[in-house]
């Protein structure tokens, strides 16, 4: 089964609460014909879209191939959350690969942040500063309180206060969380309008999106040879090509697929909370807790978006909303019973290490998916990455792509009933309260 059609309708947004609110975006003709490229990029995410920015704005005649609509993806259902850092902890990191290599890494994701920022007020999309980390137990709060310091006392960076139970409260009124800290640096956006915003800004420096063009079939040039890329009505010869579909890769290149694994998420708004909205966040902050299955949130305006449940089957669940609400009124017991206007799935992806995965599947190809969460700004940073990659402007690309990025088990086709049974050992420990 193709994931770009298990769960969506061919060429829609799906019935999503940013798809309702988004701004205004044009239907795109699909890919016809024989098309010639200096670089053809596949998905029009994050990835692919800030990778076509830069190609363009560098002179490149770029092409996006997306197969749905700008932002159909992760990139356009996600959480909206920036946040500060890698997926893993500067400590995680120091320990995998050493304090320098942290630094810079630690670096790239700020400079991840800084873009993302960047290119959002280009754009005209709104961004609010803070994310609240919400600790369930003791150990937690403890190690919240001392990351902060370890953050501040190593790498500079002071914008993280940690908080005991009141003060934690006083910006997230729970009575599930014993404390954790506040980040004023990381922030939050509507992601549909950034994904939207960037196809903008693309098309303005020249670059070509094509919408409603699922990619079919790849033929990777050898050195110094061109790649062809076809769809069902045209094809594309280019002299590079990137893969930017993250979760979407199984069919069209293996080798990043059996590194990648795709996985589905679940956000559900509420109805419009008036005043009550006080009662979820005092600020217009985001929050997410500790939970291995995260749950994550923020207001949009008075509405409540809540995200929280994960599967790993191709298809979503029938009753979205029913697995959503059970975390929601756990973090939130005063909103039992609230009203759910909308309640969508996206996939993502995930890596072994949740570090994300750069690859070069050959000479003339670059790849980088697998966020694990955390991609929001990473993706945008790995657009440009690649950009500079193919303008040999910068390493940052090689830096990425020198970490480790281990196959699952079973490669890509055992990997499924694996991580099922890893995940469910990790939800019955969130439900137990381990």
């Amino acid at each position: 089964m193709n994931l770009l059609f298990a769960n969506d309708r061919a060429g829609e947004f799906p019935d999503s609460f940013y798809a309702a609110t988004r701004d205004a975006a044009p239907l795109r003709p699909a890919l016809k014909g024989a098309h010639r490229a200096d670089v053809c990029i596949i998905g029009a995410g994050y990835t692919g879209l800030s990778a076509a920015l830069h190609l363009a704005e560098a002179g490149r005649r770029v092409v996006v191939l997306e197969a749905h609509r700008v932002g159909f993806g992760a990139s356009g259902r996600n959480g909206g959350q920036i946040g500060s850092g890698q997926r893993l902890e500067v400590t995680e990191l120091e320990h995998m690969a050493g304090r320098e290599t942290a630094r810079r890494l630690w670096d790239m994701a700020e400079e991840a942040k800084a873009l993302t920022y960047a290119l959002a007020a280009r754009a005209g999309v709104p961004t609010a500063l803070g994310i609240a980390h919400c600790a369930l137990h003791p150990g937690e709060v403890r190690h919240a309180r001392a990351q902060a310091e370890h953050l501040a006392a190593h790498y500079g960076y002071d914008q993280i206060t940690p908080l005991d139970r009141a003060g934690l409260q006083a910006l997230v009124p729970s009575p599930l969380y014993l404390g954790g800290d506040i980040d004023r640096g990381a922030g939050h956006v509507h992601p549909l309008n950034l994904c939207l915003g960037l196809a903008r800004l693309a098309e303005e420096a020249g670059a070509i999106i094509l919408e409603r063009s699922p990619v079919t079939h790849i033929e990777h040039g050898a050195e110094g040879a061109h790649s062809w890329i076809a769809t069902e009505a045209g094809h594309i010869e280019a002299e590079h090509l990137i893969l930017a579909a993250n979760g979407y890769l199984d069919h069209l290149e293996p080798s990043v697929a059996a590194r990648v694994m795709p996985i589905n998420n679940y956000i559900v708004a509420t109805e419009p909370l008036g005043a009550r909205a006080q009662e979820v966040l005092t600020e217009n902050i985001a929050a997410n807790d500790t939970k291995f299955v995260v749950n994550y949130w923020r207001l949009h305006e008075d509405r409540l978006l809540f995200g929280g449940g994960e599967t790993v089957s191709y298809r979503f669940p029938r009753d979205i909303a029913g697995l959503v609400r059970k975390p929601l009124e756990t973090v939130y017991p005063q909103l039992k019973g609230v009203r759910l206007t909308h309640a969508w799935g996206g996939t993502l992806a995930i890596t072994m290490n949740r570090m994300p995965c750069f690859r070069r599947p050959a000479p003339n190809c670059l790849s980088a998916s697998g966020y694990s969460g955390h991609g929001v700004a990473m993706a945008t940073l790995a657009g440009k990455l690649m950009a500079q990659a193919i303008e040999a402007t910068g390493d940052g690309f090689d830096a990425m792509a020198a970490l480790p990025c281990h196959m699952f088990p079973g490669g890509s086709h055992f990997r499924w009933p694996l991580l099922a049974l890893g995940m469910g050992w990790y939800s019955l420990r969130d439900r137990l309260g381990f």
